[in-house]
């Protein structure tokens, strides 16, 4: 357990040498009987080493609240397992180790947001309650703490539920949706407080629909569809598996249809196209694509990298 002196450090002792933070082996979730049965989620197989920050990708419906929801101890799986440290994870939250900031579930509206705190703070000890003063710093919440919950904007209620989570000192933080709400100046100091808080060790597993905070973000990416992982890499290697980076540029006054033809029978170049005098293509070389395109009288080059959103895109279409 974490002192005073250090109130936020996210090492709490699990009482696990493993450095497997979640395993989810064979993970099913249906809802529903007969010919209406909906899967959820359907026969995953996810391990997250201790220090991870992992985002968790899929459109609406994927499964990805039901497997979070699950992993809090929220639901029961209908078959498979779950384990946090090797515990359960319902024994597991309850002993602060894994806490979140969830879509499900509410505040009380009558409470101030330190009151909420506070609340909190005391189911886990005397040890939580000091840390109330540091978390409302960490979490912006300073100024609002006399506001009543019922006043808050949607914004500022996920900041109260994102001060809820950290007041526990949790080894893992679990995170849906987590800036659902809040403005451009909140979103970024919510992702300055979790990179410090990754630096530290602290796991981190969230799930968003903002590609750019995975992008920015998670050093691993999991994408989910219709219930199943469908893809699971570092987030650069994602992006790189593409099939190589896009190419833009000016075909040149002369010559510009049979440098087409040549560039569209080259191995590695594919999704050649033109218009308006304007050519473009994925080529896996970029380098010996531009050298082609340059050496032919092509001008005004743009290279672009993919990006996670070309991935996602890639991933997830039928």
């Amino acid at each position: 357990m974490s002192t005073a002196a250090d109130t936020l450090s996210p090492t709490k002792s699990t009482g696990t040498a493993s450095g497997t933070a979640v395993s989810i082996d064979g993970l099913h979730k249906h809802f529903g009987v007969g010919e209406r049965t909906v899967k959820a989620v359907d026969g995953l197989e996810l391990s997250i080493r201790r220090g991870e920050i992992v985002a968790l990708l899929g459109p609406n419906g994927a499964g990805k609240t039901t497997t979070l929801d699950m992993l809090m101890g929220l639901a029961d799986p209908s078959g498979g397992k779950v384990a946090v440290f090797g515990e359960k994870p319902a024994k597991a939250a309850k002993a602060g180790v894994i806490a979140g900031v969830l879509q499900t579930g509410g505040l009380l509206s009558d409470l101030t947001v330190r009151e909420t705190v506070e609340v909190i703070a005391s189911l886990h000890g005397r040890e939580a309650l000091s840390r109330v003063p540091d978390v409302l710093a960490r979490t912006d919440l300073e100024p609002l703490a006399r506001r009543r919950i019922v006043k808050c904007s949607g914004g500022e209620q996920q900041r109260v539920k994102f001060a809820l989570a950290l007041v526990a000192d949790p080894d893992i933080l679990v995170l849906d949706e987590p800036t659902a709400g809040m403005d451009v100046i909140a979103r970024r100091h919510f992702w300055d407080v979790m990179r410090a808080d990754a630096d530290a060790g602290r796991t981190i597993i969230f799930a968003t629909h903002y590609l750019e905070e995975a992008e920015q973000f998670a050093r691993r990416t999991v994408v989910m569809h219709r219930g199943r992982i469908v893809a699971d890499a570092p987030t650069a290697q994602l992006r790189a598996n593409l099939g190589g980076r896009t190419l833009a540029a000016t075909l040149p006054a002369s010559g510009a249809d049979d440098l087409v033809r040549r560039l569209e029978d080259t191995d590695g170049i594919t999704e050649v196209r033109v218009d308006g005098g304007r050519l473009s293509m994925r080529a896996t070389d970029s380098d010996a694509a531009a050298s082609a395109l340059l050496i032919a009288g092509a001008h005004d080059l743009e290279i672009t990298a993919p990006t996670l959103e070309t991935a996602f895109t890639a991933l997830t279409e039928d």
